[in-house]
This record gives structure tokens, C-alpha cells and sequence, in this order.
């Protein structure tokens, strides 16, 4: 699993059918050291897209499954993904400090 911020959302009115029931959400991973730092957006290449089962907004930073284990939970076994949104972060806490919080 790994912390990211969602960047952005992927509109597409034509999808695989285990898509069909699925926002599509533009991720980039953040650090759990500073997961309060916006990326500028310079390297796109770190930039990902993963099905939202957690129902999160652009901006907030999520909990995301990688892999296989993107299609273990039931609402997306059906979905042809290796990255999925299980979880919108409230706080971050690392080596004792809160490093995030939600507002």
C-alpha cells in the first residue's frame, strides 16, 4: 500500500464492463514524511490511475492497494485494475509527529 494525493479525476464514457461502476482517479504519490507538500506536477510520470471504492475528492490524500490486492476487495474484483483507493486519510503520524491532518 502506499499514501497518495488525488491529482485529478479521468472521465470515460466507454470502459471496460467491471469498470462500469467506477470513478476513475489520477493519483501521485506522496511521502508519509510530508504528505503536506503539493508535488508541482513537473515529473508526470509518477502520475497514476486508480479505481475509487472509497469515494474521494481531488486534493485529499488516500490509501491506495497496488497489485493483485487491488482486486480482493468485492466491488472490485470485477475490474480489470492494479491500483485501487481503499481509504481518504485523516492524519499522518511519523516518528512521533503529526505530519497530516485532514481539515
Amino acid at each position: 500500500m502506499q499514501l497518495a494525493r488525488v491529482r485529478g479525476n479521468i472521465v470515460a464514457s466507454i470502459k471496460a464492463a467491471g469498470l462500469a461502476s467506477h470513478k476513475l482517479l489520477l493519483l501521485e504519490p506522496v511521502s508519509a514524511a510530508a504528505p503536506q507538500e503539493q508535488a508541482d506536477g513537473s515529473d508526470a510520470s509518477a502520475v497514476y490511475v486508480a479505481i475509487d471504492l472509497a469515494g474521494a475528492g481531488v486534493g485529499e490524500v488516500v490509501l491506495v492497494t497496488l497489485g493483485s490486492a487491488a482486486r480482493v476487495d468485492r466491488d472490485g474484483q470485477a475490474a480489470p485494475t492494479d491500483a485501487a483507493v481503499i481509504a481518504i486519510v485523516d492524519y499522518v503520524q511519523f516518528d512521533g509527529q503529526t505530519t497530516f491532518q485532514k481539515r
